[in-house]
């Protein structure tokens, strides 16, 4: 995902910050609150294309974006 990009309507992508086994996570500032606060983005890409495996690497993905 590139710079400058805008998710939603909500969030644009300042940098990738990391990558991990399930995604890409991403610096963002918030464009619908007040004074744009920063926060972190998660994308999820598993790398098996294997869809039974969809499944589990979103419920993975979402725990590992709680912590």
């Amino acid at each position: 995902m590139q710079s400058g990009r805008i998710l939603k309507q909500r969030y644009e992508i300042i940098k990738k910050i990391g990558s991990g086994n399930f995604g890409d996570t991403y610096l963002a500032q918030d464009l619908h609150l007040p004074g744009n606060p920063k926060c972190v983005v998660k994308h999820l890409k598993p790398k098996v294309p294997d869809p039974g495996v969809l499944p589990v690497a979103q419920k993975l993905f979402e725990r590992e974006a709680e912590t």
